[in-house]
């Protein structure tokens, strides 16, 4: 059974930077494309970026111009960069990673900001 693996969550002030990391733990095939979605308390989970087979990317209007997202089909991971962030930011990010039939998903890191 695939796994994907999230790293790089934290506590950071406003205006600060992190990065986070999901990597899976063998290689997948058929990748339709991979992504990043946050669910904060008491909402649902959103989609933040997602980046395609051929590595278009697609943003949230609430992170465009603040996060990026990046992979590295080498190393079966995806990366989301963000930048600028705001205490709204605040929630557990889940990494996904969407097939023809199948979603994987990863357990999910917290990202904390405060203010």
């Amino acid at each position: 059974q695939v796994q994907l693996v999230e790293s790089g969550g934290g506590l950071v002030q406003a205006g600060g930077s992190l990065r986070l990391s999901c990597v899976a733990s063998e290689k997948i095939s058929s990748i339709t494309s991979m992504g990043w979605y946050r669910q904060a308390p008491g909402k649902q989970r959103e989609l933040v970026a997602v980046i395609t087979s051929t590595s278009a990317t697609s943003y949230a209007d609430f992170v465009k111009g603040r996060f990026t997202i990046s992979r590295d089909n080498a190393k079966n991971a995806v990366y989301l960069q963000m930048d600028s962030l705001k205490p709204e930011d605040t929630a557990v990010y889940y990494c996904n990673v969407n097939l023809p039939f199948y979603n994987y998903w990863g357990r999910g890191t917290q990202v904390t900001v405060s203010s």
